[in-house]
């Protein structure tokens, strides 16, 4: 006997209801946008997709929601592959009642982020929603609860990946802001706490939607997103990328792909992009691009703090993280936005065994009033707790100017780095030699006949004697003085000897760190 033919209409009468009224796709497709499924199906393997939760309905009482039907509760959540390695998706659905979070539809995000810890699957969620469903009521605030207790749960667990590609606001904007990374396409989406209205009833501002908002805005301003998509498909193509340099899991290590041999050849092309000059500043997207495996570099927060550059890399096919100053912004300074994408960078490699090099040439901490009253202390002990608390391979290069805190804090050998390199340009010291100077030879400048010839004298003398690399080599600060030349290979040889690396540390619930 077969099945009943009106069982299998069924069920394809049903099929169609939760793919959506072609009416709505067309019209999405009019404004370039693609559905909740159709992001799916442009991030995962063709034919990977297991949904799960799909003919879940609403839990909405009165408000004449009785009749209505709404596909999954307005969220499209199950597991796929992408490059054949498992991950969780949740996709709001804003063709069903604006994607509105409802207890069903908040209920469904949450078990598929437990679920993924369990698996250890990265989780990708693509936020399109217009936020709470009124008509629940609490409900609807209790179901937000779930999720970022999820969240919460699967942070240093599995790597977690938010795309914003619509509206995402007030409640709704935390689940993102708990993720690790934030993607958020341009035109199309924004993401806030309080809208233009909100903000002029509360405060008499004008603040309209493009001044803090958009992608932009968020990338470059605030810091809340690491990448900005030009559309739903080149969203869904960073999210790809992204995972090609992370493991699923915290109980894995990265996708390395070891080249058969090592290669020991020096670049001398490197010598060439260092300045004669201590005061012109290096590029240090120079140094990476010279560092790095060709094509294998993929930057992070790009346009926030560009005095810190962060971002992925391969060298010799090892995947690493890394971590420089930029001399050409700021002259290289750590301010207060810098010490947060570092210390936010650096935790999450810690979190998932992707070894950190970082590439030094920082004269300090920024001065000023502001960046004092800010906070600058409280924000700058981030970075120093950041690399302090790393179990993972540390190699850092000091290309050229350390001083002071800065010196410190990032990566230096007493801080926590296994291996330090300096360049024969590096300039290791409490203070650059012209201000030690000034404080040392006080009394000599004074009484000098020409104090400008005789601070010229001692300032050289100073960088001569306390401000090269020889001296820290001498007292065991650093690892070995190499030309730059030797850069590469040094350090993908440090990296190859140093994936071995286990730390066992003091036990504790959790440490306390600056907030």
């Amino acid at each position: 006997m077969a099945i009943k033919k009106e069982m299998l209409e069924d069920l394809e009468r049903r099929r169609q209801l939760i793919a959506g009224d072609q009416s709505k796709i067309e019209a999405r497709h009019a404004k370039g946008l693609m559905t909740a499924r159709e992001r799916i199906a442009g991030l995962v393997d063709s034919g990977s997709f297991q949904e799960s939760g799909a003919h879940v309905g609403h839990d909405v009482r009165g408000f004449g929601f009785e009749k209505k039907v709404l596909p999954g509760d307005g969220v499209v959540t199950g597991l796929g592959l992408v490059d054949g390695r498992p991950v969780s998706v949740i996709s709001q659905d804003f063709m069903v009642s604006g994607g509105s979070l409802g207890s069903r539809h908040a209920r469904k995000m949450a078990e598929t982020m437990q679920q993924a810890i369990e698996l250890g699957n990265p989780i990708i969620s693509m936020n399109d929603s217009g936020g709470a469903r009124i008509q629940e009521g609490v409900r609807s605030l209790a179901g937000y609860g779930q999720v970022f207790r999820s969240n919460v749960l699967a942070s240093g667990v599995v790597p977690q990946i938010a795309l914003i590609a619509g509206p995402c606001a007030g409640g709704a904007a935390y689940s993102p802001a708990l993720m690790d990374f934030c993607i958020q396409v341009k035109k199309q989406s924004n993401m806030f706490i309080c809208g233009p209205e909100v903000i002029k009833a509360a405060t008499g501002q004008e603040a309209p939607l493009d001044q803090f908002a958009t992608a932009e805005a968020h990338a470059s301003v605030s810091g809340n997103v690491h990448f900005v998509a030009e559309n739903d498909q080149d969203a869904l193509n960073i999210i790809k990328r992204l995972l090609s340099f992370l493991p699923s899991n915290n109980m894995q290590d990265p996708p390395h792909q070891f080249s058969e041999k090592l290669s020991l050849e020096p670049d001398y092309g490197m010598n060439e992009i260092v300045p004669e000059e201590p005061k012109t500043p290096l590029d240090a997207y120079q140094v990476i691009e010279r560092l790095v495996d060709a094509g294998e570099w993929f930057e992070v927060k790009r346009d926030f703090a560009r005095n810190m550059i962060t971002g992925f890399a391969r060298i010799d096919g090892m995947v690493a993280g890394i971590l420089a100053n930029q001399p050409k912004v700021k002259a290289g300074c750590i301010d207060i936005d810098a010490s947060d994408k570092a210390a936010e960078f650096i935790n999450f490699c810690n979190a998932f065994n992707i070894p950190i090099v970082t590439l030094m040439d920082v004269p300090g901490f920024m001065p000023g009033l502001a960046q004092e009253r800010g906070g600058i202390i409280r924000h700058g002990a981030k970075v120093l707790y950041a690399y302090a608390n790393c179990t993972v391979p540390l190699v850092t290069v000091i290309m050229r100017k350390a001083y002071g805190g800065a010196y410190i804090a990032m990566g230096s050998k007493d801080l926590c780095a296994d291996v330090v390199y300096a360049w024969p340009t590096a300039e290791i010291a409490v203070m650059g030699a012209e201000g030690a100077a000034k404080i040392i030879y006080k009394k000599e400048l004074a009484n000098a006949a020409d104090p400008q010839a005789k601070f010229r004298e001692l300032a050289e003398d100073y960088r001569q004697k306390f401000s090269n690399p020889y001296q820290a080599a001498e007292s065991d600060i650093i690892t070995d003085v190499i030309s730059p030349a030797e850069t590469r290979y040094k350090v993908a040889l440090s990296l190859r000897s140093l994936l071995t690396k286990r730390v066992a540390r003091p036990s504790k619930k959790n440490g306390l760190s600056p907030l």
